[in-house]
């Protein structure tokens, strides 16, 4: 295959449990070839949108893609704080969550539009020493970075009006943020805020820039034979990426 084809990028709908190595893995065997990465980590719990390119003209356009503003869905179990921040880590800390009306959790989200600096989670990819800090962390070692400033462009929620108990303690947002934002922390900083604490049980990037999982590949469907077949259907060639990216 890689006599016939040399370079592509492939949007991969990532399954929930699968991580992004895995996923450029299952990408790498079905082309046979080696030089393939991915344009910005999903974790193993979260799902959607996860690009994948393949040879190097395409490879080399990976930080151009990166560069485009996400687009995620996420859902906060209010009241529970995690090591990690999500479901991958253990449960530190509980605390009831009351009654929290919907003017009071609007109150909150409008803190968190705009420019504004965060502090990365200790469980991340970032290097620190040449190692990720989730290295550390597992060690007990917690390495914490400089803040950096991103940027939430919209920050809503899409569960109505509801109020929020300890019966129904999950807020559903949909946010649209810069490169480099932690959707982790933005969701326990909002538990913070709220007075309750909170962890992400669930994330999912429906957009990267231009490119949307509406138009990706079914990452689960990447185990069979047809693999091969189900990426080469969608593939975009270098020239269609640069097209998209202007």
């Amino acid at each position: 295959m890689s006599d016939v084809f040399e370079a592509g990028t492939f949007l991969v709908d990532k399954p929930v449990g699968a991580s992004s190595f895995y996923m450029v893995r299952k990408v790498r065997n079905a082309l046979g070839m080696k030089k393939v990465g991915h344009a910005g980590t999903l974790d193993p719990f979260a799902t959607g949108l996860l690009i994948i390119s393949a040879g190097r003209p395409a490879t080399k356009m990976i930080s151009q893609i990166q560069a485009g503003e996400k687009e995620y869905l996420a859902t906060l179990r209010l009241g529970v704080e995690t090591t990690t921040l999500d479901p991958e880590g253990d449960v530190v800390a509980t605390s009831p969550v009351g009654t929290l009306s919907a003017a009071e959790i609007e109150d909150c989200l409008e803190k968190f539009r705009g420019q504004q600096e965060q502090i990365p989670p200790i469980y991340s990819a970032l290097k620190h020493k040449g190692k990720p800090l989730y290295h550390y962390a597992r060690k007990g070692i917690e390495i914490i970075k400089p803040p950096r400033t991103v940027t939430i462009s919209c920050l809503e929620r899409v569960d109505g009006d509801e109020v929020l108990t300890d019966d129904c303690p999950e807020l559903h947002i949909r946010v649209v943020c810069s490169k480099g934002t932690y959707i982790r922390t933005l969701g326990a900083d909002i538990g913070r805020v709220l007075g309750c604490g909170a962890y992400l049980t669930a994330l999912r990037r429906t957009r990267s820039g231009c490119f949307h999982v509406r138009d990706s590949v079914d990452g689960s469907l990447l185990e069979g034979e047809g693999a091969l077949e189900l990426l080469m259907e969608k593939v975009l060639s270098p020239s269609d990426v640069l097209n998209l990216l202007q």
